[in-house]
């Protein structure tokens, strides 16, 4: 069993355009549990745009990466969370798409080519309601943080490390 280095959690998105901003509302829930319990320094909580070489430089070198962003499906269900994995340097396509222009699978595709992927790579997607300018979650996006927040820690938990014990 591989010892982990390191786990990185990235919300992506941008708190200002309502929906947009569930992967920071993921990221800064985690970092109150965090505070609480008191994780080690090597589990990295970050926020970042979207761009594709932040994401890189954020999960680069890391054993284990979660990223939770927005997305856009149509026809949609906004609250819907997708979980992908990443299975031989590639992401299976999924049936929605990400609230930014480039982003994570420009960023997946060519931290593959450069060898700068994660061990790991673990992508919620949430479907959104309301992408307009302005700060807060619309109800059904807003519903799905706290089982999200729960599902990433589950995550964290399967990932061989001190501080969830080693699990397989």
């Amino acid at each position: 069993m591989r010892a982990c280095t390191r786990i990185t959690v990235v919300g992506v998105g941008n708190e200002f355009r309502r929906d947009d901003g569930v992967g920071w509302a993921v990221v800064a829930r985690l970092r109150e549990r965090a505070a609480q319990r008191q994780w080690p320094p090597d589990i990295v909580l970050a926020t970042c745009d979207g761009d594709p070489a932040r994401l890189i430089a954020l999960w680069e070198g890391a054993d284990l990466a979660v990223v939770v962003d927005a997305a856009h499906a149509h026809p949609g269900t906004p609250g819907r969370v997708h979980r992908l994995a990443l299975q031989d340097a590639r992401l299976s396509a999924p049936t929605s798409t990400s609230s930014h222009g480039l982003g994570l699978g420009e960023a997946v595709e060519l931290a593959r080519v450069l060898g700068l992927l994660p061990h790991e790579l673990v992508v919620y997607a949430v479907e959104g309601a309301d992408s307009d300018f302005g700060t807060g979650l619309s109800p059904a996006v807003a519903a799905a943080v706290d089982p999200l927040v729960e599902a990433v820690e589950n995550d964290l938990a399967r990932h061989p490390h001190p501080a969830f014990g080693s699990r397989p």
